[in-house]
């Protein structure tokens, strides 16, 4: 079987989450006390790995200080990807760059182009590491003064890595995630403004970072800005509408809090997996939406999943030209070329032939309630980690289920699709056209 850049990506994945399994499950990886079973580790790799925040033992507890690094260093390789990284140390050993070794990086950051792509790579290093340093060092002023100095650089460290990369994996222990901090106006903060950067992609932060001297963004660019803030606009007037009264999520705060948390609980969705109030209490109508926006996801070449930012807004574009009559897709005076736009439809049929699929399987396996089921599935496809309680109750066959998930919502759909099916070869003719009857 040919190697090709989709085979190799989906191959490699593979290969980490299996070492990355094996090292969870040596004694050194856990605290006295704990064990962890082999599905529970590779389930927690996986999660680690495709950056989703899914957790069925707690990491803060469970896992000793080894067990911790070994999970930060895969989310920081899954973020940004396992050959992105293999690619920095080539960079600093200043070894050349292959042609195959930049198929598979334009693969890995969803690129069209080659050209530029090793640059991009070199870029992505400086803006991670300096994004996560700063987030580190605002985060260490804030906790050490409610913590050993020790304790709170580490703290800071793995929780902006975390949080950046939209991992969604914490340690402040007993499953509690960040809801201590639901009224911190500084976490709550820091912590938007890691998983919006974190979000919107390297390809966006490297046009806005280069806006000065360009005085110009890419069509790309501008979609993905404007589709973010039109989503989490609705999604956090939406949340703090039908959270307002609910005692059990934001009906005892004062309205700069329900603002703060919806808002936040809104950024989240994205595909970060950290949340400031309990998700299971939340009303099936917030729920619900939360679905929505997490099956939407968050930007191509960025650290979440989803069917993408992008691929919306292509639909959307789609739909309102055939309401108006118009035969062309137009965003910001470009017509958008007619391959973009059977490809946003085919990688949202997918999704949703996915989505539906296994929760169908799930909801057979675990008699669990509806939403929840649905809840779980959309979260482990859009890599996004909120749950609504269901994850540390699933059966072994329900693990396998939520990892493959992951996995499929990590890589991507058309790259699992390319790294399975064969090549297929260009028709040399053309059929007959037909019309049938729509609507």
């Amino acid at each position: 079987m040919k190697m090709t850049p989709s085979r190799v990506l989906s191959g490699g994945f593979a290969l980490i989450i299996c070492l990355g399994t094996f090292l969870l499950s040596l004694p050194i990886a856990i605290k006295g006390g704990n064990t962890i079973s082999l599905i529970d580790a590779l389930f927690t790799a996986t999660s680690a790995l495709c950056v989703t925040g899914l957790i069925v033992v707690d990491t803060g507890t469970h896992f000793s200080v080894f067990g911790q690094i070994v999970l930060l260093l895969l989310i920081q390789a899954g973020g940004v990807g396992f050959m992105t990284v293999a690619t920095w140390f080539a960079i600093a050993l200043k070894k050349q760059v292959s042609l195959s070794d930049r198929l598979i990086l334009t693969e890995t950051l969803n690129q069209n182009t080659m050209e530029g792509i090793v640059r991009l790579i070199r870029k992505v290093l400086i803006y991670s590491l300096t994004i996560e340093s700063i987030a580190a060092v605002l985060y260490l002023s804030r906790w050490s003064q409610e913590m050993p100095f020790g304790k709170a650089v580490y703290f800071s460290i793995f929780h902006s890595v975390s949080i950046f990369n939209n991992a969604g994996f914490e340690l402040m222990g007993g499953y509690t995630n960040l809801t201590p901090y639901i009224d911190d106006f500084f976490i709550n903060i820091v912590s938007m403004a890691l998983v919006l950067l974190g979000g919107i992609g390297f390809i966006v932060i490297s046009d806005i970072m280069d806006y000065p001297k360009t005085r110009r963004l890419s069509i790309h660019s501008k979609v993905v800005l404007y589709t973010t803030v039109i989503l989490t606009g609705i999604s956090a007037v939406c949340i703090f509408i039908f959270e307002y009264a609910n005692m059990n999520t934001l009906g005892g705060y004062g309205w700069t809090t329900k603002i703060l948390a919806s808002l936040f609980q809104s950024i989240t969705l994205r595909s970060a997996g950290v949340n400031t109030v309990d998700i299971a209490n939340l009303h099936e109508a917030t729920q619900f939406l939360m679905i929505i926006m997490m099956f939407i996801g968050a930007a191509p070449g960025s650290t979440g999943g989803g069917i993408k930012l992008t691929t919306f807004a292509v639909l959307v574009g789609a739909l309102i030209s055939m309401v108006r009559g118009k035969e062309d897709v137009v965003m910001f005076r470009h017509r958008l070329p007619q391959k973009d736009i059977y490809k946003a439809v085919t990688l949202t049929v997918i999704a949703v032939f996915i989505v539906v699929t296994f929760t169908m399987i799930l909801s057979a396996l675990q008699g669990q309630d509806f939403l929840m089921i649905l809840f779980e599935t959309a979260s482990a496809f859009g890599t996004v980690g909120l749950s609504m309680g269901l994850t540390q109750h699933l059966t072994f066959t329900g693990k396998i289920i939520i990892i493959l998930l992951m996995f499929i919502g990590r890589i991507g759909l058309l790259t699992l699709a390319f790294s399975i099916l064969p090549k297929q070869k260009k028709e040399l003719y053309r059929y007959p056209e037909g019309k049938i009857t729509i609507g």
